[in-house]
């Protein structure tokens, strides 16, 4: 396969043409990267990225700067390069899963794209991801070159979207093994999984009841979880027993009477045992607090 050019504008870069070329070498393993404004090297590159004022994914284009943009979401949120890029390739570069695809675009994509664009409802205050890209341009006292700068921003954001690629597709795949977990469950106000795996959405999509989650942890011994009000929430559907705060060791089993009963956050929102069975007890016991 001949190989292809991809053009991008030189100088200061942000996250989304950083983004882009992140996300393109995931489906173009080898291929030339030039950094440049010439309206000639532009025409005849394969791609062109954030530069040329043109977008059109038939011929490879994917600029955002004309008159009009490239476009936006239902939501309102334009797209920048990097969300045009998506467009086209995301679903490929996650393997074809739409889920994971859409799951990115939503969480990563859309986000970079408001902030390129000047987007800003909405989006998080304090240092956001695209800052962080756009630290790796040199200072004024630097003297690094630009390309240089940029090529370890595009290694950067290569981890980061593989990541984010990783925790979608992690967070889709378990959601099946939650939803027979509380399909499975005898008491809808606990749930037992074989083994951790993320939960809280799925929980929260398909069990009103729901109040404690019990898994194995990464070290054999088992937890016991509170379930929060919503997901991100410090507040708890209901809370573990105030007496355990903070306990661990015999302090917690004299309180519980379990002999294997190992620690207690003090936020009252986790808990364990040794063993499943009096990890259960645990439940029962907060059940009836």
């Amino acid at each position: 396969m001949t190989q292809i050019t991809i053009a991008t504008h030189n100088g200061n870069f942000h996250a989304d043409d950083v983004f882009s070329i992140a996300a393109l070498k995931s489906i173009f393993p080898s291929f030339k990267l030039v950094r440049t404004r010439d309206l000639n090297v532009i025409t005849a590159a394969d791609l062109v990225i954030d530069v040329g004022g043109i977008y059109d994914p038939e011929t490879g284009r994917f600029d955002h700067h004309q008159r009009g943009g490239a476009g936006a979401r239902e939501n309102g949120i334009p797209f920048s390069s990097f969300g045009l890029i998506w467009q086209k390739y995301g679903v490929q570069i996650c393997a074809g899963n739409e889920e994971v695809a859409t799951s990115i675009d939503n969480g990563l994509v859309s986000t970079i794209d408001a902030i390129d664009c000047g987007h800003v409802e909405g989006v998080a205050q304090g240092i956001s991801l695209s800052q962080t890209i756009s630290m790796f341009n040199p200072t004024w006292q630097e003297e690094a070159h630009f390309d240089q700068c940029f090529d370890q921003a595009v290694a950067f954001a290569e981890q980061v979207l593989a990541r984010f690629i990783a925790s979608a597709s992690g967070g889709i795949s378990a959601k099946a093994i939650v939803a027979k977990a509380i399909e499975d469950t005898t008491d809808p106000r606990v749930i037992v999984l074989e083994k951790y795996i993320p939960w809280k959405r799925t929980v929260h999509a398909m069990s009103q009841e729901a109040l404690y989650m019990v898994y194995p942890s990464s070290t054999g011994q088992w937890r016991i979880q509170t379930v929060p009000v919503e997901p991100g929430s410090f507040e708890d559907r209901k809370s573990l027993p105030a007496s355990w705060a903070g306990l661990s060791d015999q302090a917690l089993q004299d309180v519980t009477g379990l002999e294997d009963a190992m620690f207690c956050h003090n936020g009252l929102f986790i808990a364990g045992c040794a063993s499943f069975e009096n990890t259960m007890k645990m439940a029962d016991m907060a059940l009836k607090a």
